[in-house]
């Protein structure tokens, strides 16, 4: 079976690796981000044959824009197996300052609601076919809120929950949704980041685990494994001690710092 996936955010960092992998298995691919030069670009650097994948111009934030290239994707390419929503943003935020409120819009425009645009088109043309892959890559993060990281954490908890209510619905349906949450990967959305990041892991690494995840139709996963023990003591850990070890930590870079 020639098998497609579509990947959102694939221009770099994770969505980029895990195209990568996706190719590595004989599968198709769809590829969406803003800078869709740099996919063409990555993809003719790695001499990826031009039959093989295609590029839509995307952005996530924007409904329109990302139904579109859903549209255009089943038009060329067909209803793909996977749809794998990868593209979020990560922006430092500070409630006292206006303008971060701003910040927490966009946050919440990109990563929540350019999730549900993303499965959005594919969702009834797998639904009829009875079977299909929605995968959202959450984050550790979503599990308890850190200081200075109001808007992501937030984002990437009611994306834990929107994945978990999708699940609900399309359990009768034959469509499984995956939700997968990262822990600390070197891409470039972490590289300026101003505090520790236990298991640090690259790219590469987390993508074999996630296609291996994702293949396996778990419907919950923290990657890499040892980020899932810390997940598990955060759901537990009072909230006294949760703020007694985040207290004074270096917080992430709001936007223009």
């Amino acid at each position: 079976m020639d098998r497609l996936v579509f990947i959102t955010g694939a221009s770099s960092g994770i969505g980029q690796a895990l195209a990568w992998r996706y190719h590595q298995a004989g599968w198709r691919l769809a590829l969406v981000a803003r800078r869709a030069q740099a996919i063409e670009a990555w993809a003719a650097a790695q001499g990826l044959p031009p039959e093989r994948y295609a590029v839509y111009q995307a952005d996530v934030a924007q409904t329109d824009s990302i139904v579109a290239a859903a549209a255009a994707c089943i038009e060329r390419q067909g209803v793909p197996q996977v749809v794998i929503a990868n593209a979020g943003i990560s922006i430092g935020m500070d409630t006292a300052m206006g303008e971060d409120l701003e910040v927490m819009a966009r946050t919440f425009a990109t990563n929540n609601v350019g999730l549900a645009a993303t499965f959005h088109p594919f969702v009834g043309p797998m639904a009829r076919r009875r079977s299909g892959t929605l995968v959202g890559i959450a984050s550790v993060a979503g599990i308890r809120g850190l200081p200075g990281q109001g808007a992501y954490c937030a984002s990437k908890a009611a994306a834990i929950s929107y994945c978990e209510s999708l699940r609900g619905e399309l359990r009768a349906t034959g469509v499984k949704v995956v939700t997968i949450c990262p822990g600390y990967i070197a891409t470039p959305m972490t590289a300026g980041n101003r505090f520790p990041m236990p298991f640090l892991m690259s790219a590469a690494d987390f993508a074999e685990q996630a296609f291996r995840t994702i293949d396996a139709g778990a419907s919950y996963r923290v990657i890499p494994w040892q980020m899932a023990v810390v997940a598990k003591l955060l759901r537990v850990l009072p909230n006294a001690l949760l703020d007694r070890a985040f207290a004074g930590a270096p917080r992430k870079r709001r936007r223009g710092e």
